[in-house]
């Protein structure tokens, strides 16, 4: 009796060009955040999105558990650092949010007239508003102003810790260390984490 032939499992379309190297890099350092699984079960970069776009490179023929440094091309240095913990990316992304928020562009000016009883006609959103003193407070929150304006360059207009080292003189490691710090004390003023006792 001759043996039913089953049915092929359908097969999983080749990868296109160059995305398998690109979703293992990012498993490797830990950028997972750009990833989906597909139909089939594999990790794939997120169609459509602007870290999918980002091309990432290794240096020592592509192999960073070998000491391969990674090089992101056009990225947000809180996701460009592969060194941030998801804690102070979130806690760097709230407060680009916050600044953001605070300058929009569409505000309309405010009125000099002002109602007899205290109340205002026309002006900036409350939202707009409370986006401002909430950047305040954790600016605040920051402490030192070598941290702030670490963290304000990076988080809010996008400067690299590259181009930071340039203008302050001092070493990449540096810069790094300070957004990191700044970083941490964001998270402690957003209630992400607790405060480390000394």
């Amino acid at each position: 009796m001759p043996k039913k032939a089953k049915p092929a499992k359908p097969q999983a379309p080749k990868l296109p060009k160059g995305e398998a190297e690109q979703v293992r890099i990012r498993r490797e350092v830990g950028h997972d955040f750009a990833l989906r699984d597909d139909e089939f079960g594999r990790k794939r970069l997120t169609v459509g999105t602007l870290e999918a776009r980002r091309v990432y490179e290794v240096s020592n023929d592509g192999h960073t558990a070998t000491g391969g440094i990674v090089r992101v091309r056009n990225v947000d240095p809180l996701l460009g650092i592969t060194s941030l913990s998801r804690q102070q990316r979130e806690a760097g992304q709230r407060y680009r949010e916050d600044f953001q928020c605070s300058q929009q562009a569409d505000v309309k000016p405010m009125r000099w007239t002002e109602r007899v009883d205290g109340g205002r006609q026309g002006g900036i959103a409350d939202s707009v508003l409370d986006a401002g003193r909430a950047h305040a407070a954790a600016t605040r929150a920051l402490g030192h102003w070598e941290v702030a304006v670490v963290v304000q360059k990076v988080c809010c207009t996008g400067g690299s810790i590259k181009s930071l080292a340039e203008q302050t003189g001092e070493g990449r490691d540096v810069v790094t260390k300070l957004l990191k710090v700044g970083l941490d004390l964001l998270a402690v003023h957003y209630g992400m984490m607790t405060r480390r006792v000394g």
